[in-house]
């Protein structure tokens, strides 16, 4: 008998004289060809009990053997068939079990498998359907409902600038070195007009990273712009690089990674500056928490926007 069989009870039987004979587990295994842990449950069985017949099981057993199943799982898997009928015939024929088309159907659905309905005839692995979102009633949100793209997904911080310098081999852009409260300093690629050593601005550090010219920038520097030129965006006085930058009443935690093109519909025109150049996201004015509120030096009513890479290509994409 099979590995994967029932011991019969002249099988126990035997395991038992061998054990009372004083062999070992391994030398009934050998002698036998049992696993040693079916030896070892007859023996300790025989022990505790005093039988070696097993218990009746619950539940109804499978009509297949194990080594049927395979056979059955590796045609279902590997070969087309128009029917559920042809399979089972052909099942039958390759393993010599005479089973109904039932219970190959059953054996199939209990593998997670089953029979497509069209003309191809092949066999799928059953894939879970999501279930789907039931109608709430109008106001009423659950937790996970937040709006995907309001400004507390943006990782903004204030940041300090140590480097600038143009890029080698380009006109017009700048690479800067900005502190934004981390271990080492983010490398910033934009078409800005170089800015002061240490001057202080406003970032979005979670924007998806983009090679210009070779070189990675890491985070986008946050602007004002006009018709006539682009300012940086300050955060308020005693702000220090790393300071999170929100709007009140937007409380989410920033996304890992921002795709532009998913956010720039949704705020384009809901992030300006009013008319005292202060920095709102649909009025509400961007701040530090206890230190005051991010503006423009003198553009007011303006669009903010960002300065990422080229500015025909990158920057005008998120926010427009």
């Amino acid at each position: 008998m099979g590995r994967s069989g029932e011991l019969s009870e002249f099988q126990r039987g035997t395991v038992v004289g061998c054990h009372m004979c004083q062999k070992s587990l391994r030398q009934i295994a050998n002698l036998l060809n049992l696993p040693r842990s079916t030896v070892n449950n007859v023996i300790v069985q025989w022990k505790r009990e005093r039988r070696t017949c097993p218990l009746p099981r619950c539940g109804r057993p499978h009509k297949l053997k194990e080594d049927d199943r395979q056979v059955l799982e590796r045609l279902a898997r590997e070969q087309s068939f128009p029917s559920m009928a042809a399979l089972t015939t052909e099942f039958r024929r390759a393993s010599g079990a005479n089973v109904s088309k039932a219970t190959v159907t059953r054996e199939l659905r209990e593998m997670g498998l089953n029979l497509r309905s069209s003309n191809e005839g092949k066999v799928k692995e059953r894939r879970r359907v999501p279930k789907t979102t039931e109608a709430r009633p109008e106001g009423q949100v659950q937790p996970d409902d937040r709006d995907p793209a309001d400004v507390s997904r943006l990782d903004l911080r204030a940041g300090c600038i140590i480097r600038t310098m143009q890029l080698p081999g380009t006109d017009g852009l700048y690479l800067q070195h900005v502190d934004v409260g981390e271990a080492h300093p983010r490398t910033v690629v934009s078409e800005h007009v170089p800015v002061d050593l240490n001057c202080m601005g406003v970032l979005l550090c979670n924007v998806k990273p983009t090679q210009v010219r070779g070189v990675a920038s890491q985070a986008a520097l946050v602007c004002v712009r006009s018709a006539n030129g682009l300012e940086i965006l300050a955060p308020p006085n005693g702000a220090v690089p790393g300071d999170r930058v929100t709007a009140h009443g937007f409380t989410g935690d920033p996304h890992e990674e921002l795709e532009p093109a998913k956010v720039r519909e949704r705020m384009g025109s809901d992030l300006r500056t009013d008319e005292r150049c202060v920095a709102t996201y649909k009025d509400v004015p961007l701040e530090i928490l206890g230190k005051g509120v991010c503006r423009a030096p003198t553009l007011s009513d303006c669009q903010v926007v960002l300065m990422a890479g080229p500015w025909r290509e990158d920057a005008e994409t998120l926010f427009r």
